[in-house]
């Protein structure tokens, strides 16, 4: 346990709060938390959550670009439908990259827990896509992820980011219900 990682996982929390109350601001605080939890990831050897880190960065320029473009008049992102046909091909993506990964990962390096890595990795990118694009359903997905990944970092030995990633649960719980309030509430597109 490190002061590092307790001053990561409280800048992460900050922009997984800012995402639920679906202000754009959560991109910037969001860069911020990826770079530090990169570094504590490749001290931990969690080299699938290393690369996450990484692309998610690229993944909150992305996000932050398209949340801009797509604001209400109070200020915060409008929530957009994802339709199931999507979503199955999205997951089927997430499916087989977290295979692709986490035979490299076991294969070609001392990865911690090569397997598992990769597919909380894989389906997080999934998610991370999603909420740049909108959708209410990546909450679900945040949900899932986040409680397999709460045992993952107990086991690792970080009890920090492990606690961080339970708070996020609750933080996804209640982004799930305030981006589904705020779609109910929004007129119908014509």
């Amino acid at each position: 346990m490190s002061l590092f990682e307790l001053a990561a996982a409280l800048v992460s929390a900050a922009a997984v709060w800012l995402t639920a109350r679906r202000s754009p601001w959560c991109w910037p605080v969001g860069l911020v938390s990826v770079v530090a939890y990169g570094w504590i990831f490749v001290d931990a050897r969690l080299y699938s959550d290393t690369l996450l880190q990484a692309i998610f960065a690229i993944l909150i320029v992305y996000g932050w670009r398209r949340w801009m473009r797509n604001l209400d008049g109070s200020g915060h992102v409008r929530v957009a439908s994802l339709a199931p046909r999507e979503a199955a091909v999205h997951l089927a993506v997430g499916s087989a990259a977290a295979l692709a990964l986490g035979y490299a990962m076991h294969r070609y390096t001392d990865a911690s827990l090569p397997w598992l890595d990769a597919a909380l990795t894989a389906f997080s990118l999934v998610a991370q896509w999603w909420q740049a694009r909108r959708h209410a359903a990546a909450w679900w997905l945040w949900i899932a992820v986040d409680v397999i990944y709460v045992g993952e970092y107990v086991y690792k030995s970080l009890p920090i980011t492990a606690v961080l990633y339970a708070g996020f649960v609750v933080l996804a719980a209640i982004g799930l219900r305030t981006w589904r309030d705020d779609r109910a509430s929004s007129p119908a597109p014509v």
